[in-house]
C-alpha cells in the first residue's frame, strides 16, 4: 500500500507539475487523501507526500505553497426555482395557453441537482486564509413536474398532455466556471474550515425533455426550449471538512420570454 501511496503521489505531481513554468515557488496537490508538496530544495527541486499510513489520510500539513488543487469533486442536492411569472400576460398565454402557476409545480424531493467538479484551484492571497478559488465543471439539472406537460416544437408551446406520466422532466446540462472569494479559518489543516462567496458562469450546452408512461415508453426530445443559454449565478459554499453544503441562484429566469422562473440549488459538496 506505501508503494501504491508513492506511485499515485509521484504521478499527480508529474501531471500537475506540467502547468508549472514558476520552479522558484513551492506548489501543493491534493491527491484523494495525499498531500503533495512540489518546492525547491538544495538540489533545486523535489517531492515529499505525508499521511496517516493506517487511514491513509493526511490531517496535518504546512508549507509556503500559494496554489492548493484538487481534483474531481462532486455535488449532489436539489433543483426548484421561483416563479414570478405573470400568468395573464399575452407573452405567457402564447407560450403555455390556458397556463397557471399550478402547471409548473415540481415534485418535492425528485428535482436533482448533479455537479462534477474537474478542478478546484485556490490561491493564496493573505496568508492562505483568504484565498481566490476558482474551478472548471459540468452541472446537470433536472426539474421533474407533478402534472402532465408536454414541450411542443414549431412553434414552441407547453401545454397539457392527455398521456399519464410516471416521469415528466426538463434537464439542463451547462459547462460551468465559479470564482470565489475563500475563506480559511484553518489553513494548516488538511480538511479546511470556512467558507466562500462569489458567482459562475455556465453556458447550456444540452438541454431535453424526459417523459416516461405506459403507452410510449421512454421518450426524449432535445431542444433548446426558449432557455437562456448563458447562466449566470451567485454561489456560496460552507466547508466542513471533506463534506460541504453549497447553494446557487441564478441572476434571472432560466427562459428567454414567457416564463419568468429563477432556478436556484442546494447540496452537499463531497471535498474528495
Amino acid at each position: 500500500m506505501r508503494q501504491l501511496g508513492i506511485l499515485c503521489a509521484l504521478l499527480g505531481m508529474t501531471f500537475h507539475g506540467r502547468a508549472q513554468t514558476d520552479t522558484t515557488k513551492a506548489d501543493t496537490v491534493i491527491v484523494g487523501g495525499i498531500t503533495i508538496i512540489n518546492k525547491p530544495n538544495d538540489s533545486g527541486s523535489g517531492v515529499t507526500w505525508d499521511s496517516t499510513g493506517k487511514s491513509g489520510r493526511h490531517h496535518y500539513y504546512h508549507s509556503d505553497s500559494k496554489i492548493t488543487t484538487q481534483w474531481f469533486l462532486i455535488d449532489l442536492g436539489f433543483d426548484n426555482y421561483t416563479d414570478n411569472t405573470n400568468y395573464t400576460s399575452a407573452a405567457t398565454q402564447a407560450l403555455s395557453p390556458g397556463a397557471t402557476a399550478d402547471r409548473f409545480d415540481l415534485r418535492n424531493g425528485k428535482s436533482i441537482n448533479f455537479n462534477l467538479w474537474f478542478f478546484m484551484q485556490k490561491i493564496s492571497l493573505i496568508k492562505h486564509v483568504v484565498n481566490l478559488k476558482y474551478g472548471l465543471g459540468i452541472e446537470t439539472h433536472n426539474y421533474r413536474y407533478t402534472s402532465n406537460i408536454i414541450y411542443h416544437q414549431n412553434p414552441l408551446q407547453i401545454i397539457p398532455d392527455t398521456i399519464s406520466y410516471s416521469k415528466d422532466k426538463l434537464a439542463t446540462d451547462f459547462l460551468t466556471i465559479p470564482v470565489m472569494l475563500n475563506f480559511n479559518f484553518n489553513p494548516h489543516h488538511h480538511e479546511p474550515i470556512g467558507f466562500s462567496i462569489g458567482m459562475s458562469a455556465g453556458y447550456l450546452y444540452s438541454s431535453r425533455q424526459k417523459v416516461i408512461s405506459g403507452e410510449n415508453g421512454k421518450e426524449k426530445t432535445h431542444s433548446s426550449f426558449n432557455l437562456e443559454p448563458w447562466r449566470f449565478s451567485y454561489i456560496a459554499e460552507l466547508n466542513l471538512g471533506p463534506i460541504g453544503v453549497y447553494g446557487e441562484m441564478a441572476t434571472k429566469s432560466m427562459y428567454k420570454y414567457g416564463l419568468d422562473m429563477t432556478p436556484y440549488s442546494v447540496g452537499l459538496r463531497l471535498n474528495y
